[in-house]
């Protein structure tokens, strides 16, 4: 299956600035799609045009509170299906002038919420045109889940909303999602696609960080260790080295970022971090540890970490680790403490003093001891295996890449095998 660039467009009674799940679910989409090179056109009744980025269009009479609908709904309600005519001859026009350059529309639960019957209509007879794009019905819920639905729902032409369309593909948003639609709705077909978050907007993480992230592969991970220190060896850093090691051995796909920088100028200080380069290339942990202070980025433009980039580190890794000799106090800690971030540091008097419910190790201890110690505190966090959980499986453009894009690239090629 070729990886072509699809063009997509995504379709809802509205999008942001309005807040709603599903608002944030097209725009997480939108921006996903087209940060991996795709073409992306998104179609709403309220909101604005949001971005820049890709085109955003705005048509008042797809919205779920138009006058113009609520009077049609009213009239249809009363007996008066006519009414439903002129709304859904307007509506269809502005699909078909813009799905005309389109491989695929997702459209988020229009097709089975009651908030807009003639665009519903609307889009049951683009599909049952020639030449127009692959429809995906991208379903939240449904009215007919509810224990007592409106009576006006189980008749024509609001059955429309129960009866999928032969030509329509349909995806929801988890396992019993679907099966609801599955036991209200019959023998349709549907496809279980998680929704996800994306961290950058979540953290407002710094462009740099968002870069760094994606060339590091970091939320791909098994394991995220950051540590804030200066490269001189009262930091104990080569004890970083081998407890990462230790990390790696009992199976783990760990990263270890080290951000603080070193005195170029001071020969004990290079002399250090030479050694430390060293015991990197021994124990062939290349892959594994990013010595920010000398990062460049794939198009070769240094790294200048900040406190906003720190702050990001700390935001998307699984564990501060400081294994320090010596220190006057232990700042990290509080900062970490102050996101939760799970700790594992050296048993030394500053971090004892201000360290509460931590993973302590001795420096005496072996790395691999030490090792399966911070790997049993953070089986026994729960916040750090919910993190990992939602980072592995549910940040968007790794569902966008393993399930939506595929799926896409499925359906679009069996219209053209057709």
């Amino acid at each position: 299956m070729t990886d072509k660039t699809l063009r997509i467009g995504i379709l809802h009674y509205s999008c942001p600035p309005v807040i709603g799940g599903v608002e944030e679910i097209l725009s997480l989409q939108a921006f996903s799609f087209h940060r991996m090179g795709h073409s992306v056109s998104v179609l709403a009744g309220m909101g604005e045009v949001y971005t820049k980025e890709f085109p955003v269009h705005i048509k008042p009479v797809l919205g779920s509170k138009n006058a113009q609908i609520i009077k049609a709904h009213e009239e249809c309600k009363k007996g008066d299906k006519s009414s439903l005519e002129k709304p859904t001859n307007r509506i269809y026009r502005i699909l078909k002038d813009w799905s005309r350059e389109l491989d695929v529309v997702l459209a988020h639960n229009v097709l089975h919420m009651p908030f807009n019957l003639p665009l519903t209509l609307a889009l049951h007879r683009l599909a049952d045109s020639k030449n127009c794009p692959v429809i995906v019905s991208w379903a939240h819920d449904s009215p007919y889940f509810q224990a007592s639905p409106p009576k006006y729902l189980d008749s024509p032409p609001w059955l429309v909303l129960k009866y999928p369309h032969p030509n329509i593909h349909h995806v929801t948003v988890s396992e019993s999602r679907m099966e609801l639609f599955e036991k209200h709705f019959g023998e349709t077909s549907w496809k279980v696609i998680h929704n996800g978050i994306d961290p950058a907007r979540f953290f407002y993480l710094d462009a740099k960080s968002v870069r760094l992230s994606e060339e590091l592969d970091l939320f791909n991970r098994d394991l995220v260790v950051v540590q804030p220190s200066r490269i001189t060896p009262r930091k104990n850093l080569e004890l970083s080295l081998h407890i990462i090691r230790g990390i790696k051995l009992l199976g783990h796909n760990v990263l270890f970022m080290l951000t603080g920088a070193y005195d170029p100028h001071e020969e004990r200080a290079v002399a250090y971090y030479r050694r430390l380069r060293y015991w990197i290339d021994e124990l062939e942990l290349q892959d594994n540890i990013a010595v920010l202070a000398e990062y460049r980025f794939c198009d070769r433009k240094k790294l200048v970490p900040n406190r906003i980039f720190i702050r990001d580190l700390y935001l998307m890794a699984d564990l501060l680790l400081m294994t320090s000799t010596d220190e006057g106090f232990g700042l990290p800690l509080l900062e970490a403490g102050l996101i939760k971030l799970p700790i594992a540091c050296s048993k030394i008097a500053p971090f004892e003093e201000i360290g509460e419910g931590i993973c302590f190790f001795g420096l005496e201890e072996p790395p691999l001891t030490i090792a399966g110690r911070i790997m049993e505190y953070l089986a026994r966090t729960d916040t750090h295996k919910m993190f990992r959980n939602v980072m592995h499986k549910y940040v968007w453009d790794v569902v966008c890449k393993k399930d939506v894009l595929p799926f896409l690239r499925e359906v679009t090629a069996q219209t053209t095998i057709d």
